[in-house]
């Protein structure tokens, strides 16, 4: 606990206290000229048109590329879980692997396949009769292409927990349920879902919390751009606190990724509890 404290509790209520703060290089230097004024990091942060797009920018990519990731977890462990599927072990290693690569690597690497004249993805759409897309050079496509790169790359780490949550299912309720007459989709329904609820309930949460803090792949596939439409709230805290030294501004916006992760994870856990009652 004192571990815990010295260095999780501290730094926290240390950055709370900053983001009261108008911290920025020059208070670095001398600490005479730190002054304290109340929320008014806050409320420039809101008046910010900057902070504004990076709200709607996140709020999309938690929002939409969230329940993608985890239908496309839940569906890859279906089918890896499948009796009739070969190669149980190998599939499992192949789709896990995404997750355990480099973040960075991994977003250079998409970064070539979605170029506007070489990429490998444009190249099949040529294939197929399609003008080239610039995925990350158009306003409307860039955030859908990180989206995109973002399944493919954590969308392993849920599967596998699927797949122990599928486990720990007993057989004699499916067994049960075919005697009834019932087909593939209600036995799924009345008795994969319910017995997965837990599970489920537990990737929404970390799922959220993980699409809420998008930083690396903006960082490195399109620095927040083409016009803002990419910079997420990690992105812009990062730029006010190591960009433009405002660390008191950067704490703020922390706090308020801090309020909305929270308040989420609240409305998610009621929804559980109101379920399971």
């Amino acid at each position: 606990m004192l571990l815990i404290g010295v260095f999780f509790f501290l730094p926290v209520i240390g950055a709370l206290l900053l983001s009261f703060t108008d911290f920025d290089l020059y208070a670095l230097a001398d600490r005479s000229v730190l002054r304290f004024i109340g929320i008014d990091n806050y409320v420039s942060l809101f008046r910010n048109p900057d902070f504004g797009r990076a709200l709607r920018n996140t709020f999309y990519y938690g929002l939409v590329g969230g329940p993608l990731s985890i239908a496309a977890s839940l569906g890859a462990a279906l089918l890896v879980n499948a009796k009739l599927s070969p190669l149980k072990g190998f599939f499992r290693s192949i789709y896990f692997a995404p997750y355990v690569t480099t973040l960075v690597a991994a977003a250079v690497i998409w970064r070539y396949l979605l170029h506007t004249r070489y990429g490998l993805v444009n190249y099949g759409l040529g294939a197929l009769g399609i003008n080239p897309v610039d995925w990350l050079g158009d306003a409307r496509w860039a955030l859908p292409a990180i989206i995109l790169m973002s399944i493919w790359k954590n969308f392993g780490y849920n599967m596998v927990i699927f797949v122990a949550g599928l486990q720990s299912i007993p057989e004699d309720l499916y067994e049960a349920a075919e005697l009834d007459g019932a087909g593939r989709w209600h036995r799924f329904r009345h008795v994969t879902l319910p017995m997965l609820a837990p599970t489920l309930g537990f990737v929404t949460i970390i799922t959220l919390i993980g699409y809420f803090q998008l930083f690396a792949e903006p960082y490195v596939m399109t620095q927040g751009g083409p016009l803002r439409s990419t910079t997420s709230l990690v992105l812009l805290m990062y730029e006010e606190g190591f960009r433009w030294w405002r660390m008191g501004m950067a704490a703020a916006v922390a706090f308020v990724l801090f309020g909305i992760v929270l308040v989420g994870t609240a409305i998610q856990l009621w929804f559980r509890r109101k379920e399971e009652a």
